[in-house]
């Protein structure tokens, strides 16, 4: 549950927004669509960033303290944007958000790749995704309510207010769990020679770039959620709950994926879940081309619903797989990982957000794409990763 509230800071961040962004454009003078999409897609560079210091910093100075000084990074942010005069301003304070918010997530990662590897890593994180994705689930509900009382600013109250809530329950509750002893002194040429490995790392870079690939063009669905279901399906105040019933099936997969990853194995159902997106998105091709862009509000609820559980299943299992090689530098592992899918996803994202604007058309193709290159890069892992088993 504490792992879940810390990293849900990034659920919140960026989901509760989702409501409001319009209203921001409109307030702040956004130049386009496109620039307004940023407050979500820019995030997600603000992690990258985040990370790549973060990774490092927890190796060598602990967990506790990076979560400490990533939550102090995160309130300035918050600041920053409640403040905001200008879209400018504004993306500005999410990227300084992003940057804090990442010592949490890494450290979390780390933490928890500490105390579990493998299946059993992959089983936790499952649980703990479960948890998490509740708040995919009510954010927007939450931004969408606090809007309407208090404003736009003020959904960046309640993000200070999780934020305090998460820190003292972790610092009450939870003990360092790298060892003085364990701990690795940062030093530039270490850094990129463990860089360098997990670059030529087979296993590690099949499964990051299938998870960037596949993230962005989730991520332009995300970004673009908004657009598509207020602008090209007129759902008005329904959205948040049509978001919600999304966001219920990657929850349901991570559920699912908890229960069988131990009897079935990672390799196996990753395995299932590449061949099944696939799917869902030819499918998610031929309903925009049938029906000229914009295939029925039920029908198409009911095909992303289905092929959001498998890509939940894909999200479960393939950061698991990238780290795990990673356990004796596993900070800079899961901050090389985050940073490398982040900056991976965010120009996939904002590639596809630019054609979006009447159909959901861009979306669909979008998942066929990249999910087709998600789908040879982790084959490729799988390969690396039994040939190694079969070697040792």
């Amino acid at each position: 549950m504490l792992m879940a509230l810390l990293t849900s800071l990034v659920a919140l961040a960026i989901d509760a927004m989702l409501p409001a962004l319009d209203t921001i454009g409109a307030d702040l003078n956004s130049q386009s669509s496109q620039q307004t999409y940023l407050i979500i897609s820019i995030f997600f560079a603000g992690m990258a960033l985040g990370q790549l210091f973060f990774g490092p910093f927890a190796d060598a100075r602990g967990r506790r303290l990076t979560i400490l000084v990533g939550l102090i990074i995160f309130l300035l942010g918050t600041l920053i944007c409640f403040m905001a005069t200008s879209m400018e301003m504004l993306l500005a304070g999410r990227v300084v958000q992003a940057f804090g918010v990442s010592g949490p997530r890494i450290a979390t990662m780390a933490l928890i790749r500490d105390l579990y590897v493998g299946d059993k890593m992959a089983r936790v994180m499952s649980f703990i995704t479960v948890i998490f994705i509740l708040m995919p689930m009510i954010a927007p509900l939450i931004g969408q309510i606090v809007m309407k009382v208090a404003g736009w600013r003020h959904i960046f109250s309640v993000f200070a207010i999780v934020c305090v809530i998460s820190g003292i329950w972790f610092f009450a509750r939870q003990g360092e769990t790298l060892p003085r002893a364990k701990r690795l002194k940062f030093n530039w040429h270490q850094f990129f020679r463990s860089v360098l490995w997990l670059i030529k790392h087979p296993v590690v870079m099949g499964a990051s770039v299938g998870m960037g690939t596949i993230f962005g063009a989730f991520l332009a669905y995300l970004s673009g959620s908004q657009t598509i279901f207020q602008s090209i399906y007129n759902t008005g105040e329904l959205f948040p709950l049509l978001f919600a019933t999304l966001a219920f099936a990657i929850g349901a997969a991570s559920l699912f994926n908890g229960l069988m990853v131990v009897k079935l194995g990672m390799v196996k159902l990753v395995s299932y879940a590449l061949v099944l997106t696939l799917l869902f998105s030819l499918v998610l091709v031929i309903e925009a081309f049938v029906f000229a862009g914009k295939p029925p509000l039920l029908l198409f609820v009911s095909t992303m619903f289905i092929g959001f559980f498998f890509i939940g299943i894909l999200f479960g299992n393939l950061n698991s797989l990238a780290m795990q090689p990673v356990g004796h530098i596993a900070g800079v592992g899961a901050a090389f990982i985050g940073s490398f899918t982040s900056l991976l996803s965010v120009p996939i994202a904002v590639f596809i957000n630019q054609y979006l604007s009447t159909s959901i058309t861009p979306i669909a193709l979008g998942f066929l794409g990249f999910g087709l290159l998600t789908y040879l890069s982790v084959r490729y892992a799988i390969k690396a990763l039994r040939k190694e088993a079969h070697q040792a």
